[in-house]
């Protein structure tokens, strides 16, 4: 009797140590693969130091200009966000027609109530006045086309100076082979901040520092009603804390189409997930769920 006790007092017996590490180890690196690959699946964009281009002005011509124009309309002028062909585009796709086409012809329209006698003229009034006429069917929704969605962009949050809106303008007219009307700059604007690339002549902007950044850099503001700027384009972000938690701006960022806002459309780019870095997209989150406020985070990135 006693003997058969002993049996059942002896509990499993203990695993050699030579059989316990293997398996730690192959359990390791599968715990390593699967944080690898969730690691993937976020934005993982690199930015490049910014350089600094100075614009010289014995050397600069015409094209030149027009090329310096090119690099701000895909770069600081944030225009590429809304300008893009249909079905993706929230405003005429101006790259893809002849904008001196476009500019005779609503300066042509009966429905034209602005200042500008010119092509020329005309471009530069629908960038910093954009409401003066707004092409049919694409004025804010309720308008009648007389509300444009287009932000000012000689005013925050893009801020174009006079000279790199000109600069816009000869790009584009000279993409069409129309001939460049704009006046040379006769004095030194500051310079251009621009990032080295091999990839496209206006490079890569350089990762954003501060949520304020990463908000500019992308173009929130000329949708969204954020940070003292008011856009009816798309929902209102003052109070996005209040309807959704951290885990679904997240994923409003990153895939956008999955939960449309009641009364707007599906127009915010899908590519965000791919020209983010991590810390970008955190510092936004951040941002908009009340988890950071801008002088908190402008107090991070000086340290």
């Amino acid at each position: 009797m006693s003997g058969e006790a002993n049996k059942q007092d002896v509990g499993t017996p203990i695993e050699p140590a030579s059989n316990v590490l293997p398996k730690i180890l192959i359990f390791s690196i599968a715990l390593t693969l699967l944080f690898t690959g969730v690691a993937n699946l976020l934005p993982q964009v690199e930015g490049e130091a910014p350089v600094d281009k100075e614009i010289n002005l014995g050397t600069l011509t015409p094209e030149s200009f027009a090329t310096l124009g090119e690099s701000l309309f895909m770069g600081k002028g944030t225009c590429t966000l809304c300008h893009k062909p249909a079905p993706l585009g929230r405003a005429p796709d101006i790259q893809g027609e002849n904008m001196v086409g476009l500019a005779e012809s609503a300066l042509a329209d009966e429905r034209y109530k602005g200042d500008a006698k010119t092509p020329e003229e005309y471009i530069r009034e629908s960038m910093v006045h954009p409401s003066k006429f707004v092409v049919k069917d694409w004025g804010v929704a309720g308008s009648n086309d007389t509300t444009s969605p287009m932000p000012k962009v000689d005013a925050a949050p893009i801020e174009l100076s006079t000279v790199e809106m000109d600069a816009i303008i000869a790009y584009l007219q000279n993409k069409d082979g129309n001939d460049i009307t704009v006046e040379l700059p006769t004095e030194a604007p500051a310079p251009v901040e621009e990032v080295a690339s091999s990839g496209g002549s206006g490079g890569t902007p350089a990762p954003a520092e501060t949520a304020e950044e990463a908000v500019t850099k992308y173009g929130c503001q000329a949708c969204h009603s954020m940070l003292g700027t008011k856009s009816p384009v798309g929902p209102s972000l003052e109070d996005v804390s209040a309807r959704l938690n951290i885990e679904q701006i997240n994923q409003s960022i990153l895939d956008p189409a999955a939960v449309i806002s009641e009364g707007f459309t599906d127009m915010m780019p899908k590519d965000f997930a791919e020209k983010m870095t991590i810390k970008e997209l955190t510092m936004i989150v951040d941002l908009l769920s009340g988890k950071a406020s801008v002088a908190e985070d402008k107090k991070e990135a000086a340290q």
